[in-house]
């Protein structure tokens, strides 16, 4: 039978039908207003997925975290406002009659990855997404390394620094607070006085004219992720890295550079393998259906 899977973002709200050989049949995609409550934004779905009810057996979700997996939860997430303590897979199972698993949106795109995509046929395989955040994932043999508290893989949490700046939800120091987008988005404001783009930081300021204070961003960038990744394989030891999300793919030469830094956090540099993400925002739909589809 088909499956379901829904990939609930902060502006976006995506939802799609998917075949048993994992191929998209339909998919709508609205937009996700603030202004309304969980409840009425998660309706705008429940048309779309009730006209293909009788030819699918469930429904997966993937949705930003922190999420309890067991209860079906989303518990607080800073980028969903109004979707506090919000039993999603209660409300999702009662209007459509359908089972319903949730996870997050960072696990199940990495679930696509290792199950279908760069890391298809690996036993182990940790993803890491580079975007306006870090997210991370892993698994192991097909099968989602969730944690006892829905918590494994959270590699945006990670202390690799001394920096003191944090955020709400993550170390001083971590990953998340160094790398991803906000972050940048931070140091170059206090260098330049400016929003500064992210490909313009790598492409223009960094590659073409090495400009000092974007080589200082984009290295100190590069070596704490690279420290993350040495670090996720002192503990894991995966067969492969998969790295996917805006700021890894569209940065001309980003996944090279971090490949090579890395080499000198691992206890075995010839191991390490690196691998870019292939689906691309479709990951997210896909492992969300995967999670249905693979019971």
């Amino acid at each position: 039978m088909h499956s379901i899977g829904i990939d609930i973002g902060g502006t976006r709200l995506r939802c799609a039908e998917f075949s048993e050989n994992h191929e998209i049949i339909d998919v709508i995609n609205i937009p996700h207003e603030t202004g309304l409550s969980a409840e009425a934004n998660m309706d705008k779905l429940i048309d779309f997925i009730l006209a293909r009810k009788g030819r699918c057996k469930g429904i997966g979700i993937g949705c930003p975290g922190p999420l309890d997996f067991p209860a079906g939860k989303v518990l607080n997430p800073p980028n969903l406002y109004g979707w506090k303590n919000f039993e999603i897979v209660k409300y999702v199972e009662c209007k459509t009659g359908l089972k319903t698993i949730l996870n997050n949106d960072a696990n199940v795109a990495g679930l696509a990855e290792a199950s279908l995509g760069a890391g298809k046929g690996f036993q182990s395989v940790f993803y890491i997404t580079i975007s306006t955040g870090i997210g991370g994932a892993y698994i192991y043999r097909g099968e989602l390394v969730n944690g006892a508290h829905s918590s494994a893989g959270e590699a945006y949490n990670l202390i690799v620094c001394e920096d003191h700046y944090h955020s709400d939800s993550a170390n001083p120091g971590s990953i998340n607070e160094m790398c991803g987008g906000k972050a940048l988005f931070r140091q170059t404001w206090t260098a330049y006085k400016r929003c500064v783009p992210t490909k313009e930081l790598y492409d223009e300021l960094y590659l073409k004219q090495r400009e000092p204070r974007a080589v200082e961003i984009v290295e100190r960038c590069i070596d704490n992720m690279a420290k993350g990744i040495g670090n996720i394989a002192c503990i894991v030891d995966p067969d492969i890295f998969i790295i996917g999300g805006s700021i890894a793919l569209r940065s001309s030469g980003f996944l090279e550079m971090l490949e090579e830094r890395a080499k000198g956090y691992m206890i075995h540099p010839s191991y390490l393998r690196i691998e870019t993400a292939r689906f691309g925002d479709d990951a997210g739909l896909m492992g969300a259906a995967l999670l249905i589809s693979n019971r």
